[in-house]
């Protein structure tokens, strides 16, 4: 790992346990509303910043609700649950940020989540100060799977993106950071990932624990 200039980290579904908290809190609506099981619908959201995810479930659920209440009670939801319950992190992640801390490589937030959001879960979760940069989703044009997000980290970082990494969960997260030349590793959260994705040749692993171990040779 140490001959990585630099080392980019998604957040929701990797670093902090939030994906799986904001599908739950999807699933409580879509019962509230009796809209039946929508998990296919919701999947196709994960890795996507909050303006693509509006679209996707606007236009998936159709005419079968009001969609801005809808969502309105979606985000509530979530929010009560993290303000009641607080994110907890991924397996690995104190471990694995300490060992890059101690290898003098500079880390960073490439997350479609909007940065001051990102900034506040990173800082609640105890983990912000590891980081040199936070890129949010607003911060691009275009957000994932197109690579402009890891392209700017990296530039604000003044390291190549050939010779850095990325963690990533999703397959938008993955497509992002391969398209922008990295070298990715893929630590799955809700979606496993698909045989199409595999094709890309990337790095797949259990947990963050092992990225601390793995042999990059």
């Amino acid at each position: 790992m140490k001959t990585f200039e630099a080392i980019i980290f998604d957040m929701d579904g990797l670093l902090l346990d939030s994906e799986r908290m904001a599908y739950n809190a999807f699933q409580q609506t879509c019962r509230q509303f009796e809209l039946g099981d929508r998990n296919e619908l919701y999947m196709q959201c994960i890795g996507t910043n909050a303006d693509a995810t509006k679209k996707i479930l606007s236009e998936g659920l159709g005419d079968d609700v009001e969609f801005d209440h809808f969502w309105k009670i979606c985000r509530a939801t979530y929010h009560e649950a993290i303000a009641t319950k607080g994110i907890p992190l991924k397996e690995g992640v104190t471990t694995l940020l300490e060992h890059i801390s101690s290898l003098n490589i500079p880390a960073a937030i490439a997350t479609s989540t909007q940065t001051d959001i990102a900034q506040t879960k990173l800082q609640n979760s105890g983990i912000l100060d590891y980081f040199r940069i936070i890129i949010g989703g607003e911060q691009v044009r275009k957000s994932k799977p197109h690579p402009d997000i890891y392209l700017k980290a990296v530039t604000e970082l003044a390291v190549n993106a050939s010779k850095s990494l990325a963690l990533e969960d999703s397959e938008n997260g993955v497509k992002s950071a391969s398209s922008a030349g990295l070298t990715v590793i893929q630590i799955p959260d809700l979606v496993q990932p698909s045989a199409a994705l595999k094709q890309n040749g990337h790095i797949i692993l259990d947990s963050l624990q092992e990225v601390v171990y793995f042999d990059f040779k």
